[in-house]
């Protein structure tokens, strides 16, 4: 039997007129109408009280009432009644007349689910980030200015108040529910007790970083959603001044105000219908805002952007597939360069003193067909060292080149003062995808050593310039090929961290191979451009051998394995922190948090979090307390020693 009321011809007229360009901002025609409302009730009962409890006061799913995370205004109530949440067990109910929804809308009001407003806000108390500050990170341990920390890449916390001694007592201090359409990747931003964290598709938020209160928030709507895009998740904002700047799933950069979470402005990158999109957090330079792109599984074509921090206006671009009459553009055969992927969606490191930035670059496109794009691929699977203030190109360095693995090299720079083979150096570490651990000298670019930290079946060495010998049959082929390591590689994007009291550079690894095989590489924009018969696990490992995964302490000095502990099941999803307590934390896809020792790798504490742990962790003090922050499915922890 159909519940509720007619809308009388007057009331179709007006909600006819309330209509906007969208449906998030379609206004309510019935609103404060007590027979709506009524309706609206009995609607409830019937469809919805199960999961949401009596009076929407919260049960198997969240309560309505009050600010909903998930949009409070009318029209967006309106939308996901209608069409569902992905991503979690809300349904849609397309059922239901227009006017059904408005009666539930009506209905939840009545209970207190204000629009949002400014009221809802309150301001922020953030003080200026300026360039300086950002160059001296490391002299404000209470504070994590960039999505690593600081410009070197190192992710690693000078906060000694929990060390190997206590961090036994570790306990969750506050959790936060960050219910989105995808999983949290996030790392936060924290300014002076003030925490920026995002979450997919498109919200930004302001914490009281002690209490994890929310201060404020900004949704963004997508304005595009690519039919076949994947990979929704955001990880994270950059700071500078006044402002927070992030990346969109639309491929757009976003400048807020910092205290209110006010949009100042927005600068389309690139069309998101192409397969481009923004997934990492920018980085701040100067008065510049740097930002990747991704999409490497579209046939885009990569480039790295600088904007103007003020305005939005573009400064400079590099491409990552270059083109005719550009340094590169000769190792792509053919037209192949313009299809070439090569994305840059993870956030570089930045050494002020060279006034250099240092980027990653991804996989070639297609990803497993090497054939339809003969040569090395510049810059595919490579560090490209920029020059700040014009982009241009420094040096360069390829980690594989005609990669047919899927192995980006979009894992961390890090950026390390120090004395290596008795000589104190500027050095660029980097653990590969392609299960290799690299030492470079960052100001020429040199090659310095190469060491294999899990095992690889696809390279002998390297000649003196640094280009790998690769083994027969490393590559995919149309009849499939075993390859170490794996698809997901020795590690991934996850961070790493490198702490200057052991001189080790602390990984999350999978020591493991795969089967690869290419197949047909037809183009079509916007559409993934694999160029693959498949990719996976297989069974059948050598004899005494087996798969393993955990947290590895690499030695940059000899490239060697000093200890590992082991996970019983793989995360490459979790990154890892190293601190001046002498601890390293990791999370596990068992939904462990842990705390090991930096020097033996032994367990020290651990937090079951009941689902896999999916960022990495950082940490940062407010009222003179530590804190150790990490996220696992929807919830952000924060944990602290007890007063």
């Amino acid at each position: 039997m159909r519940i509720g009321i007619p809308l009388a011809a007057a009331a179709c007229a007006l909600w006819l007129a309330a209509q906007q360009d969208t449906p998030e901002a379609q206004k309510n025609p019935l609103a404060g109408d007590n027979a709506a409302i009524a309706g609206g009730r009995a609607l409830f009962q019937q469809a919805c009280q199960a999961c949401h409890g009596d009076e929407a006061r919260g049960d198997r799913a969240p309560a309505l009432t009050g600010v909903l995370r998930r949009g409070s205004a009318d029209g967006e109530i309106f939308v996901n009644i209608r069409t569902g949440i992905r991503g979690s067990q809300m349904p849609p109910f397309a059922k239901l007349s227009a006017d059904e929804v408005w009666q539930l809308v009506s209905y939840l009001r009545s209970l207190g689910a204000p629009p949002p407003s400014s009221d809802t806000n309150r301001p922020a108390n953030v003080t200026a980030v300026t360039f300086e500050r950002l160059r001296r990170a490391a002299a404000e341990p209470r504070n994590w200015l960039t999505y690593w920390g600081d410009y070197s890449g190192r992710h690693y916390s000078p906060l000694r108040q929990i060390e190997t001694a206590n961090v036994h007592l570790l306990q969750a201090q506050w959790a936060l529910q960050l219910p989105g359409d995808s999983i949290i990747e996030a790392v936060p931003v924290v300014v002076d007790g003030v925490m920026f964290i995002t979450r997919p598709p498109g919200e930004v938020m302001a914490l009281d970083a002690a209490t994890g209160r929310r201060i404020w928030s900004y949704q963004r709507a997508q304005k595009k959603v690519n039919p076949y895009e994947s990979n929704r998740v955001n990880r994270g904002v950059a700071v500078l001044g006044q402002r927070i700047y992030f990346g969109t799933l639309d491929a757009a950069l976003v400048a807020l105000d910092a205290r209110t979470g006010k949009p100042l402005w927005e600068t389309q990158v690139a069309d998101t219908l192409e397969g481009y999109s923004i997934t990492s957090a920018p980085l701040a330079i100067g008065g510049k805002i740097i930002t990747g792109v991704a999409g490497g599984e579209y046939g885009i074509r990569g480039f790295i952007d600088a904007y103007d921090a003020a305005t939005g206006k573009r400064l400079w671009r590099f491409y990552t597939a270059p083109g005719p009459d550009e340094f590169g553009n000769d190792t792509w055969a053919g037209d192949s360069w313009q299809r070439g992927g090569s994305p840059t969606w993870l956030t570089g490191s930045y050494d002020p003193e060279l006034d250099t930035i240092y980027w990653p670059v991804g996989n070639p496109g297609p990803d497993a067909n090497g054939d339809v794009r003969r040569g090395d691929n510049l810059f595919s699977c490579s560090v490209v060292a920029l020059d700040a203030a014009t982009g241009q190109r420094k040096w360069h360095y390829q980690f594989t080149p005609n990669d047919t693995h899927d192995w980006d090299s979009t894992e961390a720079l890090v950026l390390v003062d120090r004395v290596w083979h008795g000589r104190r150096r500027a050095l660029l570490l980097h653990a590969d995808r392609n299960g290799v651990f690299y030492v470079l000298d960052r100001a020429s670019g040199k090659f310095l050593s190469a060491t294999p930290y899990v095992r690889v079946s696809w390279v002998s060495g390297w000649d003196r310039a640094g280009r790998p010998i690769a083994k027969p049959g490393w590559r995919a082929t149309p009849e499939g090929a075993i390859v170490f390591p794996a698809l997901i590689g020795g590690t991934n994007f996850q961070a790493p961290s490198y702490s200057p009291l052991t001189g080790w550079m602390y990984v999350a690894y999978h020591d493991g191979g795969g089967w690869f095989s290419s197949g047909p590489a037809p183009f079509e924009h916007g559409r993934q451009y694999w160029g693959s018969g498949g990719a996976g696990p297989f069974e059948g490992a050598p004899p005494g051998t087996r798969d393993s995964q955990g947290i590895a302490a690499l030695d940059p000095e000899t490239g060697a394995v000093q200890w590992k502990h082991e996970f019983a099941s793989v995360s490459l999803q979790a990154g890892v922190l190293a601190t001046a307590g002498g601890v390293v934390f990791a999370g596990s896809a068992d939904g462990d948090f842990l705390a090991l020792d930096a020097h033996s790798g032994s367990e020290l504490w651990h937090f079951n979090a009941g689902a896999e742990v999916t960022s990495s962790p950082m940490s940062y003090a407010a009222d003179g307390r530590q804190y150790v922050s990490i996220s696992s499915a929807g919830v952000l922890y924060s944990f602290a020693l007890p007063r």
